[in-house]
């Protein structure tokens, strides 16, 4: 039996090796097309209009235009558009996670009658199209003054990003231990300690998750801003790229250097917290 088994295993270790050098060949080309376009868009950042128009797409720049970047960081105004989506981000996924965390464990940890009604309306929330939306709300917002008013963008990410985050939250709560908190309740502690001292500090992995998932679509949101907002001043990154843009003609490579500058905070947050990102997740779908 061992003798059929070894040259069993002998003639299924080359079969798997070759399986999975062709798997890592595909994977190697798969990662290429996703990384490709980011190479193309660098080269777009350092050519001119004359490269852009009277060159193959994909030959790389006679003679790299560095200056792109200055122009757009500072005649575009891009550096004021960037910091506005900095604190915008900030502040909203701060309050996103702040709010679905007190929603989640009123869900979880609590009894009261209209538990059920609560966490349907957020479920509904979330199947609402974005688009559909604008209209009402343009119209609350020019009601009480919000239009051209930051706080009208931050209200509307917040909003728009609860219900998401209390369906990932509401899976990592349920797979928490009541044992410490019943524990907690027995030595007296409220329910107020009872959540930012025992709760809150255990779901610390599924918040980076879900601030990672918020600021990525906080940062890369154009309709609400586009909507709501007029005024230079308040304009974040993704629609300042209109700046470039003009009746007659367009800085393509300022353009370019201006979508390189918007998508680095991005890949830098998404390639040091990507293994938190899963960590979080993983975390929110085991019980027990």
């Amino acid at each position: 039996m061992k003798g059929k088994s070894g040259s069993r295993s002998e003639h299924q270790s080359p079969l798997r090796r070759i399986g999975m050098g062709i798997l890592y060949f595909v994977l190697v080309i798969v990662a290429l097309v996703q990384l490709y376009p980011l190479v193309w868009l660098f080269q777009l950042s350092l050519k001119t209009n004359q490269e852009v128009f009277g060159m193959s797409p994909f030959a790389l720049p006679k003679s790299p235009r560095w200056e792109n970047y200055i122009n757009a960081w500072f005649d575009g105004g891009i550096n004021k558009y960037f910091l506005n989506s900095v604190w915008y981000t900030v502040v909203a996924v701060l309050l996103t996670l702040i709010l679905a965390s007190f929603v989640t464990f009123a869900l979880t940890r609590m009894e009261w009658k209209l538990k059920g009604v609560v966490l349907a309306l957020f479920m509904i929330a979330y199947m609402i199209p974005l688009h559909s939306t604008l209209i009402p709300l343009f119209n609350i917002y020019n009601k009480i003054n919000l239009i051209d008013n930051p706080v009208s963008i931050i209200l509307s990410y917040t909003t728009f990003n609860l219900p998401i985050t209390i369906m990932i939250l509401l899976g990592f709560y349920q797979s928490l231990p009541r044992e410490i908190e019943e524990a907690a309740v027995i030595d007296g502690c409220s329910i107020h300690k009872i959540f930012f001292r025992i709760t809150l500090p255990m779901t610390v992995p599924i918040l980076s998750t879900t601030a990672i998932i918020n600021m990525i679509y906080n940062w890369n949101e154009f309709v609400f801003v586009n909507t709501f907002i007029s005024s230079e001043k308040w304009k974040t990154i993704t629609v300042g790229v209109n700046n470039f843009v003009g009746q007659y003609l367009t800085d393509w490579g300022a353009i370019g250097a201006t979508l390189v500058i918007s998508i680095l905070p991005i890949l830098i947050v998404y390639l040091f917290l990507s293994d938190r990102i899963i960590e979080g997740l993983v975390a929110g779908s085991v019980k027990g």
